[in-house]
């Protein structure tokens, strides 16, 4: 419900900026602790993950492997053939999904008891903020506002479109090119490829995902190739122009691809902070805008912390839940320790073949522990693939540190890494070694054996590859 109040300032124990994920996970936990919240927010509550991220995404990754099955049906003598994908009837579907879970949280926030304010925030004082014509002040603020697609400042950038613009697609590209190596620039690409359009990436980095275990980003990138699409690693894009073909790219070696119908930004997100008015409660941010916290998700200003994509940490939903969650037991229940692990937190890019990921990379490894660390490594063909034409290959790393070889990193790509992972981010979080992963009796035949069944170490051998027919 809509909270009023008169021009005096109104008081709360706690006011969440931000009605995404990790400010919902804030206000709900605080308002089931008793406490009178507010949840302010200017556009649709869920934020980035409901509306333009997480949600809607999976939603088209599960399309575009439906596609891939169509596609390798044939050869276990199942007769299918694809058509064109019915771009409307998706994406209609996919908006009611969408619908179905933003009238949940409208209806939610108002069960519990949490007012929502809809509007912009500001800061007008250490402790008040003002939405509209009113003011507001707690004894506790959370900015919790999220992050947004960064455009770069080339000239005619503005002939391209960001992520938030893909999801209002009413018709589906025929030629795009995606600008952009990381996870979105992956996941965009692998998707539309799937169904059907034709894709070209453009990644300024050496290889894809630069900030991942690098086998990960080499094998990506030989799978794109394999299927169609267009890699081309080490290119700086200088400038968009229209052509007569539709949209060209300038490279800065002098290159310029053209005709493309669609061109989609994929270079990062910038933390939601400029519109704030931080500097006036004196809270500190990064030249990015990202807000400075410590370990405790606390500013610089006693009472006012941040969470989330906003803070620079890892952007990724179920954190900023976590994040928010605990912050709150922290500060309105009984656990006083209450705060998020940063160290081992898994994470998954839904690209074509999926990707999981969790821990510390091999580099990351040996800068911590030195010449402790050991590594495990196993390549194969899943037997999902084993009648198709395609065959794409699975590949598993694990990273192990100190006498016990303790497991603190494991990175695979493949069919259902991005299921397979959560059950042994458990064990990870647990502390469990090779040893442990070793005992563990494996189910076969499945990808996820590979992971309990890797024997020699990567420096006692030139090259294992396991197929499974």
């Amino acid at each position: 419900m809509n909270q009023t109040s008169s021009r005096g300032s109104t008081h709360y124990d706690l006011i969440v900026i931000g009605g995404g994920s990790g400010g919902l996970a804030a206000a709900e936990t605080a308002a089931g602790l008793g406490k009178k919240v507010a949840l302010v927010e200017a556009r649709r509550l869920g934020g980035t993950c409901v509306n333009q991220g997480c949600v809607p995404k999976k939603v088209m990754w599960y399309a575009a492997h439906l596609a891939h099955a169509v596609d390798h049906a044939p050869g276990f003598g199942i007769q299918a053939r694809r058509g064109r994908t019915d771009w409307q009837t998706l994406t209609q579907g996919r908006d009611t999904y969408i619908n179905d879970i933003l009238d949940y949280w409208q209806d939610y926030v108002s069960s519990r008891g949490i007012h929502y304010l809809h509007g912009y925030a500001r800061f007008t004082a250490t402790k008040t903020i003002q939405v509209g014509d009113h003011r507001y002040s707690a004894d506790h603020l959370i900015v919790a506002t999220g992050s947004r697609p960064v455009v770069p400042p080339v000239p005619g950038a503005e002939l391209g479109i960001t992520s938030d613009e893909f999801f209002a697609l009413k018709q589906q590209p025929n030629r795009v090119a995606v600008i952009g190596g990381g996870y979105i620039g992956a996941e965009l690409s692998g998707m539309l490829h799937a169904l059907g359009s034709e894709v070209t990436l453009f990644a300024q980095g050496e290889r894809l995902l630069t900030h991942f275990e690098p086998m990960l980003g080499a094998k990506l990138e030989q799978a794109m190739r394999a299927q169609g699409i267009q890699a081309h690693p080490r290119s700086q894009v200088t400038r968009l122009d229209r052509t007569g073909t539709g949209i060209g790219i300038q490279l800065h070696d002098g290159t310029h691809p053209s005709g493309f119908d669609t061109v989609i930004w994929a270079v990062g997100r910038r933390p939601n902070t400029a519109a704030l008015g931080l500097e006036t409660a004196g809270v500190k941010t990064l030249a990015d805008g990202s807000v400075q916290v410590d370990a405790w998700e606390n500013t610089n200003v006693e009472g006012i912390h941040a969470i989330g994509d906003v803070t620079g940490k890892l952007p990724l939903t179920p954190v900023a839940i976590a994040a928010g969650r605990k912050l709150a037991q922290r500060l309105f229940g009984d656990d006083p320790n209450a705060r998020v692990d940063y160290d081992t937190v898994p994470s998954v890019v839904f690209s074509h073949p999926p990707i999981g990921t969790l821990g510390l990379t091999e580099e990351a490894a040996r800068r911590r522990y030195g010449d402790q660390v050991t590594t495990y490594s196993s390549e194969f063909v899943a037997m999902r693939y084993a009648l198709a034409d395609h065959q794409p290959l699975t590949a598993i790393k694990l990273v192990c540190a100190g006498p016990g070889q303790q497991v603190v990193g494991i990175h695979l790509i493949g069919d259902n890494a991005d299921e397979i992972l959560q059950g042994f981010a458990v064990a990870v979080k647990m502390g469990a070694t090779k040893r442990d992963f070793d005992d563990t009796i494996a189910i076969h035949p499945t990808s996820a054996e590979e992971l309990v069944t890797m024997k020699q170490p990567d420096n006692a051998r030139a090259h294992i590859s396991h197929h499974r027919s």
